[in-house]
């Protein structure tokens, strides 16, 4: 009789028991992403898999900061940031773990991903030259480096130096030329400029469009949401690729980028998601209405993106550019760079 209650008890139980057993693991995720531009595609992530995201949305120094602090503790599987400086901080305070992706590999450049595979690009932030339609002539623009020359004296507009594009595009020019060559062309730009530096890229773009200055350089991703709400923005200012010549190395371009953290309680689960953040429909959706560019090649670009045409990239690592940081910090500080 007790045998048969026992029976009947497990029966009942077992479906449960194995409806638990079977549910996907949660993955929790630290992100320095605006949360509106990437909680749409966890959810969706949500919606295919049944996988739980806990998304924490913080800065990105914050995030290291948090982690560090957090050691094994860290509820963290996953860490999503903005600048190549930041990924690469991650990795060297030991933050994030090796993985082993031949998924990730296939879908992610090697020049956009960390060489140790401890973080990898998910959409590009392409910095470039612009330029005021009509007061410029565009044969006259060519490098990053030529906008330190006297005939931009008066004409320059510039983001803050403490601003992390801001030091990752000199991080650039120290990885491409040697500190010494970075340091002339920064203290040629502090020479040049029009007017105090810009706290965003958007009120750069717009100072040039007023007439306060007739060339800068911005992160392309603040000119498609201007253009997105005022398509006529582009008559008034247009983009210039960087770099293009063969001997120039190609426009400097910028990331987010992700990784599985040290102490991830479900590392399988944070690689799937990676890797799924990589694939080519979502690296469609993750960068359509951003205006940032796929890391993934198959994946097609925004339309406003796809207008701007082909270019040439850097080919320099983002780690290498990432780990010229520090110094780069250093450098604008020297040449009054504020």
């Amino acid at each position: 009789m007790k045998l048969a209650i026992i029976a009947s008890l497990c029966t009942a139980l077992l479906p449960g028991f194995v409806q638990a057993k079977n549910k996907p693991e949660e993955v929790t995720v630290y992100s320095s992403r605006i949360e509106q531009l990437l909680k749409p595609t966890l959810d969706q992530y949500t919606r295919e898999t049944g996988v739980k995201i806990n998304l924490l949305t913080d800065r990105g120094g914050s995030l290291t900061e948090r982690l560090n602090a957090e050691g094994k503790s860290s509820p963290a599987d996953m860490l999503i940031t903005v600048d190549m400086g930041n990924l690469w901080n991650a990795a060297e305070k030991g933050l994030l773990r090796k993985v082993d992706s031949p998924v990730l590999n296939a879908n992610v450049p090697d020049y956009l991903r960390d060489p140790g595979q401890r973080w990898y690009g998910l959409s590009k932030r392409e910095r470039t030259i612009f330029y005021a339609a009509g007061r410029v002539d565009p044969k006259n623009l060519s490098t990053y480096e030529d906008l330190a020359q006297p005939k931009w004296k008066g004409k320059l507009c510039l983001r803050t130096s403490k601003q992390t594009y801001t030091q990752s595009l000199v991080a650039m020019l120290i990885a491409k030329h040697g500190e010494a060559k970075a340091e002339q062309i920064a203290r040629g730009w502090v020479n040049n400029l029009a007017t105090d530096v810009f706290t965003n890229d958007a009120s750069l773009l717009k100072a040039i469009a007023a007439g306060q200055c007739e060339v800068g350089i911005s992160n392309t991703y603040y000119y498609g949401r201007i253009l997105s709400r005022e398509p006529e923005f582009g008559q008034q200012v247009k983009l210039f690729w960087a770099n293009q010549a063969d001997n120039e190395g190609g426009a400097h371009v910028n990331l987010s980028g992700g990784g599985v953290t040290t102490h991830a309680r479900n590392p399988e689960g944070a690689r799937k998601l990676l890797e799924w953040l990589s694939s080519q429909t979502i690296q469609t959706a993750y960068t359509h209405g951003t205006y940032e560019s796929p890391v993934n090649v198959k994946a097609d670009s925004d339309p406003i993106v796809k207008a701007w045409g082909q270019f040439k990239a850097s080919p320099l690592n983002a780690a290498d550019i990432g780990s010229k940081q520090a110094q780069a910090i250093r450098l604008l500080d020297r040449v009054g760079y504020r």
